[in-house]
């Protein structure tokens, strides 16, 4: 597979410092803006589904008119970190 470009950046002097002064050793800052950009993808993809998954139950709960009170998802919640802990979190 060919590889592709991101176009270059213009950035303020600053930022860049700040940059390179969080590379780890032996980090290029290519790798570091890579990495970046990587896990900035990941967090829109993630972030859409969650909204889409919320949206779709708003939607399923208008259609079937069942909602759960606060109380009853804060005690779901306590129960699944009750039962993680008690399996060591695994």
């Amino acid at each position: 597979m060919k590889s592709a470009s991101i176009p270059s950046l213009r950035v303020d002097p600053a930022l860049r410092a700040a940059a390179e002064g969080v590379l780890r050793e032996g980090e290029t800052l290519s790798a570091f803006v890579e990495s970046s950009l990587r896990a900035q993808i990941e967090h829109r993809r993630t972030r859409a589904e969650f909204i889409a998954r919320g949206l779709a139950a708003r939607d399923d709960a208008r259609k079937t008119g069942m909602y759960h009170s606060s109380d009853d998802a804060m005690g779901m919640l306590k129960g699944k970190l009750d039962a993680a802990k008690a399996s060591g979190g695994k």
